[in-house]
């Protein structure tokens, strides 16, 4: 069956698979790992003009690694899931201190870099250098999950390594690249996460879940729990130059790494935490409407408060900075901060 499986897949592949994505043209192991990581949970159409903005920045290993993380953060800025900049900075000091800068071939050694799992792994060595080597990313676990009807949702180990047998089964030898990449592309474009269309599949002939019209049943879904809120106030400290205050958050943690706007616990009185923390006089304070911003463990319910202050204080600790809103930022922004001074652009004053 594995054979016929791949044939198929690969005859529609050559027909109606995706052949010049960005990292598709002038293919080197870089360009296939740094598109893999932006497109872990972000989609293509999103993932390309970052590729690109990237590359231009960084065309290689060299830039990458030698780069500050603040540079690496900024060009990362909007696309979320900033622990995968994070660990790309690392990964790419080692493999440029330790590997002579070129990506190691052996699949333990690049699956030891941080942020580099065993499918991203595959992928990288697959795509870019043809080797023999499963994938099983969210478009591959559907393709599989539907095709076998396997029960369970793909986060439980025996489901995941049920979903890992079929992979490496079916794998072929031959066109390891083009039959991984043509995994991916059927699970986009045609095996889709609601109303897949069939008709036009190469595998619906004796795909379990579309012969017993179970299509919306795989892959099992995640177990439903309520996400806690936590909330926060955050400050647009405004100095007599239009300036505003960023903060930049620790390295590790949510928005690791990011200049993010000073925060207080819900209630504070901001002129009274002005004065005590920052030594900063507040003049006049303003709510603005709140935001929500989502984790995956959590809610975030944000109040803005925009406080105009009468004077400016010197800023002695690095991980302080002035920032005018309409200058460009000098390090990655959480997208609820990008937000807030995005208005302040629009309306000055506030």
């Amino acid at each position: 069956m594995g054979d016929d499986f791949a044939r198929r897949l690969l005859h529609w592949f050559d027909r109606h698979g995706r052949h010049d994505l960005p990292w598709q043209r002038e293919i080197t192991p870089y360009r296939v790992w740094i598109s893999e990581i932006m497109l872990q949970q972000t989609q293509v159409a999103t993932v390309i003009p970052y590729f690109e903005r990237f590359m231009a920045r960084f065309p290689d290993i060299e830039s990458l690694a030698t780069a500050k993380l603040d540079t690496v953060l900024a060009h990362w800025s909007g696309l979320g899931y900033y622990a995968r900049a994070r660990n790309l900075h690392r990964a790419a000091q080692i493999v440029h201190n330790e590997h002579g800068g070129r990506l190691p071939e052996d699949i333990e050694q690049v699956q030891a870099l941080p942020g580099i799992g065993r499918s991203t792994a595959g992928a990288i060595l697959s795509l870019a250098l043809d080797q023999h080597h499963a994938i099983l990313d969210g478009n591959c676990k559907r393709v599989l999950a539907r095709y076998f009807a396997l029960e369970g949702w793909p986060g439980k180990t025996a489901v995941l390594n049920g979903l890992w047998d079929h992979a490496e089964r079916l794998t072929p030898r031959q066109r390891s690249a083009s039959f991984n990449q043509a995994m991916m592309d059927l699970g986009a474009t045609v095996c889709t996460r609601s109303l897949p269309s069939c008709g036009s599949c190469p595998l619906s002939a004796d795909c379990r879940a579309h012969l017993e019209g179970r299509q919306a049943d795989f892959p099992g879904r995640k177990p439903k729990k309520t996400l806690p809120v936590r909330e926060t106030v955050m400050l647009l400290l405004q100095d007599t130059e239009g300036r505003i205050l960023l903060q930049r958050r620790p390295p590790t943690g949510i928005w690791g790494g990011l200049l993010s706007l000073p925060e207080l616990p819900a209630g504070c009185d901001v002129a009274e935490a002005g004065r005590e923390q920052w030594g900063l006089q507040v003049e006049e304070a303003a709510h603005w409407p709140p935001l929500r911003h989502t984790f995956s463990h959590f809610h975030l319910h944000i109040t803005p408060v925009h406080a105009h202050l009468i004077a400016t204080r010197a800023v002695h600790d690095n991980t302080w900075l002035w920032h005018h809103p309409q200058d460009t930022a000098p390090g990655g922004l959480p997208a609820p901060v990008t937000r807030l001074l995005d208005r302040l652009k629009v309306d000055p004053i506030g």
